[in-house]
């Protein structure tokens, strides 16, 4: 398993009840890179229409995971609002019918309910909204926590510090180089994020293609009340805000293309956000008490790639979850461990309207 991030643990939990289980990660921490950097939203109505089945299948996870991962509960309501100016609405019909076509529970409101649950937006800029009561806040860190305890109570291992620059594929399985170690098994799972493609080449299998892309996020004060407004998103995406405690958690909602890396915030970024926000608010931000930036990585249809390489089925690709792993992360991971050891699709996941195939890396490689 390569990658420490909440794909690689996830899909570790899984695995490692029916398999032996080695997690690596090129860092001396896990999760440092983009999964320590979301915005730690549930958002069903959100992502490409395939993924979407995957968020709605995670949340029996969150609302009741297994004895013994958690210490306390890992989601808190917080309600979404997906706002729209007069040039928008048709835009927000489209998202409207998108959302319900895929189960999720949407409301249509008015400027009067856009204000009645964030006072802050001006009525001009939404003059209609789509409010989704059931998105809410993730504990990242437990989330994330809970899975690596799942991995490590299976007698899973985790290595960090251990970055993977050669694998080779032998009669007996794999033999992966890890700085100056070596290690055998059988399948190589690459839930590596950014680096997901040079994974694969490290180990001999063609790239996806996978882009990562930038998302810069800073911090502004908030105020009396902003506790308690949702996450406010334009239906174009073009900016977000959302309550942190007492502060507000912004972004520009950027997917600028970058090569993997320790992703760091642009200041053009911050500006245009805050002009994006201050237009469609009252808010008048002045300043900004953090930033940072993160990574997301596509494939070129937006949707993940979830299973076994069509030319190298011992190698197993969890990668492209474009700002949606947190949310997925139960589904994705159980998907992943029943994809690798062949074993039929979970009854959850088939509840859910889970596909796989349209999941499958095959459909990349016709592209």
């Amino acid at each position: 398993m390569v990658g420490g991030g909440i794909a690689g643990v996830s899909a570790g939990h899984f695995l490692a009840r029916h398999a032996d289980v080695t997690l690596v990660d090129m860092e001396s921490t896990l999760a440092y890179h983009t999964t320590g950097r979301s915005a730690a939203l549930y958002f069903e109505n959100y992502g490409a229409l395939p993924i979407r089945p995957l968020s709605r299948a995670s949340r029996r996870f969150f609302d009741a995971p297994p004895a013994g991962l958690v210490d306390h509960p890992l989601l808190r309501p917080r309600g979404a609002l997906t706002i729209a100016n007069a040039d928008q609405v048709a835009a927000l019909e489209a998202a409207l019918a998108q959302g319900e076509a895929a189960g999720t529970r949407l409301e249509w409101i008015d400027t009067a309910g856009v204000r009645e649950v964030c006072d802050a937006v001006l009525p001009e800029a939404a003059v209609a909204g789509l409010w989704e009561p059931d998105a809410a806040d993730m504990d990242v860190a437990a989330i994330h926590q809970a899975f690596v305890r799942g991995l490590r109570q299976s007698g899973g291992a985790i290595r960090t510090d251990r970055p993977l620059t050669s694998a080779a594929r032998t009669a007996n399985g794999w033999t992966v180089v890890l700085g100056d170690e070596s290690w055998e098994g059988d399948l190589v799972v690459d839930a590596a994020g950014a680096w997901g493609d040079a994974v694969a080449e490290a180990c001999g299998v063609a790239p996806l293609g996978l882009q990562p892309k930038r998302r810069t996020a800073f911090m502004v004060a908030g105020r009396p009340g902003s506790e308690q407004w949702p996450l406010v998103v334009d239906v174009d995406q073009s900016f977000y805000f959302k309550p942190d405690g007492p502060q507000l958690l912004c972004s520009l909602a950027d997917e600028t293309p970058s090569p993997p890396c320790d992703a760091r915030p642009e200041e053009m970024d911050v500006a245009l956000a805050i002009d994006r926000i201050n237009g469609v608010t009252d808010l008048g931000i002045r300043s900004v008490r953090s930033q940072w930036a993160g990574l997301r990585t596509f494939v070129a249809d937006k949707t993940m790639a979830i299973g076994p390489d069509p030319a190298e089925p011992s190698f197993i690709w969890l990668v492209g979850q474009g700002g949606t792993g947190i949310q997925t992360a139960p589904a994705a991971g159980e998907l992943t461990a029943a994809l690798a050891l062949g074993t039929p699709l979970p009854q959850t996941l088939q509840e859910a309207g889970v596909d796989p195939a349209a999941l499958a890396p095959d459909r990349l490689r016709a592209s």
